[in-house]
């Protein structure tokens, strides 16, 4: 059956932060992800996942300095000492919220870097970060970005993304596949589903309509369908909801309360 963690970055936008973990709870998601926790105490945060039951899914390390554009250190030479200590800063949270899943971003490539050289300083990087985070017990995942709402990032496709994974070969980093993503970039998602979710390198699958980023199921794809696939998958993660509704929040959540009507159904035709 399908498990959704709301992503409180993008949704319940209507109210502060720490005021949406309560509204996520009572619109029965068990789990919640978002894009950075820093601004807050990680005790902060651990009170609310605490007192809504909730379950912390995924967050990201540090990116370096987002508001000057910067989307990740891995892969700029000379910034690893800066990149490893995010990845330290993630794991201090990890540890406290019981979150297993960090995104690992691979940063924005210069004008001036050749590909190579990015993609040497970046597997190098990814294979320390994996390193400390194997010792919290924490996975790594790293996601292919689309070039439309991140101009000039590092990793763009899931075939380049599984190339590094089976060039480093670590059991603790996995792909974080968005299909919100992946259906810009490539397309096909009903193939590209079932050839890297049976490998067991995918950790992590996130959703968003298309081309707004909106609800899963405003805009281009069939996502019933798609859930679908992901049940015959037999995909066991969570799914991350990272769109940006189009209006209040709970009014979009249709698509959700659907999906929970087919897991209640196999529910019952599972019981003896």
């Amino acid at each position: 059956m399908l498990k959704f963690a709301a992503n409180l970055s993008m949704m319940y936008t209507e109210v502060p932060f720490l005021e949406r973990f309560a509204l996520a709870a009572n619109d029965q998601f068990k789990g919640v992800e978002f894009l950075f926790p820093y601004e807050y105490s990680a005790a902060d945060i651990a009170r609310q996942l605490s007192l809504n039951g909730l379950e912390q899914v995924l967050f990201n390390a540090v990116p370096g300095n987002w508001d000057a554009g910067e989307r990740g250190l891995a892969c700029l030479p000379g910034r690893q000492a800066q990149c490893l200590a995010g990845v330290e800063k993630a794991l201090e949270y990890a540890t406290v919220l019981g979150n297993r899943r960090i995104h690992f971003m691979a940063g924005i490539v210069p004008d001036d870097l050749s590909p190579a050289v990015a993609h040497e300083c970046y597997c190098q990087n990814l294979s320390r970060a994996a390193a400390l985070a194997a010792q919290a017990g924490v996975m790594l995942l790293i996601e292919p970005i689309n070039p439309f709402d991140m101009p000039g990032y590092f990793l763009t496709t899931q075939q380049q993304a599984h190339q590094v994974i089976e060039l480093l070969n670590l059991s603790n980093i996995k792909v974080q596949m968005d299909l919100y993503h992946c259906q810009i970039v490539e397309g096909d998602l009903s193939r590209k589903l079932a050839t890297y979710l049976p490998g067991g390198r995918v950790g992590h699958v996130q959703i968003a309509g298309v081309p707004h980023r909106h609800e899963p199921d405003n805009g281009e794809l069939n996502i019933g369908y798609l859930f679908g696939l992901l049940r015959q998958l037999d995909y066991q993660h969570w799914i991350g909801c990272e769109y940006r509704p189009a209006g209040c929040t709970r009014e979009g959540l249709a698509w959700l309360e659907q999906e929970r009507r087919k897991n209640e159904g196999e529910k019952r035709a599972a019981m003896p």
